[in-house]
This record gives structure tokens, sequence and C-alpha cells, in this order.
């Protein structure tokens, strides 16, 4: 029995190595692969087969699957995507990428608390939509619109499916629509902060929407954890402080030299 239980302990140790191997090659060759050979594809495909397990069901269960791991997904892609958006010559960006990606796959992804699926929505939130607005920003607004709403959606829907029992397929495309109008508004004068030869780049509609998904979901609990007993004090807080920022942020940080055109 004590020889059982010790190669047990043996194989759960070894599983948990190769696992944190494997994250830490997919954060790394993501980002290298799509460097090196200039092309976000070898990145992209890398991405999508480390998710083999979302599409290795019945047809019918895949679209469920998808939307279960749509927050993931979203992350995965966007490290790709601004990666090779940031050039084909290794920047600290590119390091900073390959680092925040191992970390989300080893240490972010797998908590399950109220707490960290916010966390994780904020974190898809502020990547996919410095993604989104990075490869859409010459081209036509109803991808950078329809990009939005999905990220929004995503995010709304990864902390809603953890915390409500009830239907919240309302909620999710409010949130969704929500984000695709702030898309579209920010669309027509992006705005993108550089820092010297890091290749850092931070769309401001990013922020704004960040800020945003915050107060959103700090109000949405709110409405939810007080109920019929709901007055506007219990958000005032957190709305002024987001709204006064995103007003800085607008007013004071949005002169052309930022400007991506």
């Amino acid at each position: 029995m004590a020889d059982y239980v010790l190669a047990r302990k043996s194989r759960n140790i070894a599983s948990s190595a190769v696992h944190v191997l494997l994250n830490i090659l997919l954060g790394i060759g993501a980002v290298a692969l799509t460097v090196f050979s200039a092309n976000p594809a070898l990145g992209i495909i890398l991405v999508l087969m480390s998710k083999w397990r979302v599409f290795a069901v019945r047809s019918r269960y895949i679209w469920i699957n998808v939307k279960s791991n749509l927050v993931d997904i979203i992350v995965g892609l966007s490290v790709v995507i601004l990666s090779y958006y940031a050039g084909s010559s290794f920047l600290p960006v590119h390091l900073i990428l390959m680092t925040i990606y191992v970390v989300w796959l080893l240490f972010i992804k797998p908590m399950s608390s109220e707490a960290a699926n916010l966390a994780q929505s904020l974190i898809a939130v502020f990547l996919g939509i410095s993604a989104s607005t990075i490869m859409t920003a010459e081209l036509d607004s109803i991808l950078t619109v329809l990009l939005a709403f999905l990220i929004g959606y995503a995010a709304s829907r990864h902390v809603l499916v953890q915390t409500e029992s009830d239907n919240f397929v309302l909620t999710t495309l409010a949130s969704g629509l929500i984000f695709a109008e702030i898309a579209w508004l920010c669309h027509s004068w992006a705005i993108i902060y550089s820092f010297g030869e890091t290749g850092i780049s931070i769309p401001q509609s990013a922020i704004i929407m960040t800020i945003f998904a915050f107060v959103y979901n700090y109000a949405r609990q709110a409405m939810v954890r007080y109920r019929e007993d709901f007055r506007f004090k219990n958000i005032i807080g957190p709305v002024i402080f987001g709204a006064v920022l995103i007003g800085i942020i607008v007013i004071f940080f949005s002169e052309p030299v930022f400007n991506i055109y």
C-alpha cells in the first residue's frame, strides 16, 4: 500500500512538472514563433492547439465549450497579435508579453474565486481591446465593433456564469453592445500611447474599457447584493472615480502627438 501511495505521488509530481513545463513552453513559444516568423499564423495555431479539448467533443458541445473558454482564447490570441504588431525584431515588449502569458497560464487562469474571475475578465478586456484596436486601426470600423462586442460579451459572461444561477444572456449581450458602442466612438480617433524603444503600445480605448468593465461589474454586484434596498450611494464612489479617471484620460491625454494616424 505504501509503495502504491508513493508511486501515485511520484506520478502526480511528474504530471504537475510536465504541465508547468508545457505552459511555459506555450507562453514562450506563442510569442517567439510569431516574432521570428514575422507572421502571427504559427502563434495562433499554437494557442488554438493548446485548446484541443474544446473541440474534441461532439459537435453540439463545441459552441458551449468555446463560450466557456472565450476569455482564455482572447488572452492567448491577443498576446500573439500584439507580439506581431510590435515588430519582427525582439523588443522588451515581447519579453513582457511572454511573461504575462506564462503568468496567466500558470497562476491566473487556474484560479476560480469571484475576485479571480473579475481579474481574468479585466485582463481579457485590456489585452483583447489593445490587440483589436491596433489590428483594426486602419480597417473598417465594423470589424472593431464586432471584436469589441465579442470581448465585452466574453468578459461579462465569464463573471456571471460563476456567480449567477439565473439566465444572464440579456446582461452579457448588453455588455457586448456597450463595448461595441465605445469601440465605435473611439475608432474615429484612435489614440495609442507608445513608450520609447520598448515597443509597448497601449490604446486609450483599452484603458477606458477596462475601467468601465470594473465599474460596471461593481455596480452589478451591488445591485445583486442589496436588491430591493439598493441605493445609488452604494456605488457612487467607484462610479465617480471611474468617470473622473476616464475624463482625465480623454481630456488631458488625447493630444494629437499620441495619435496612431
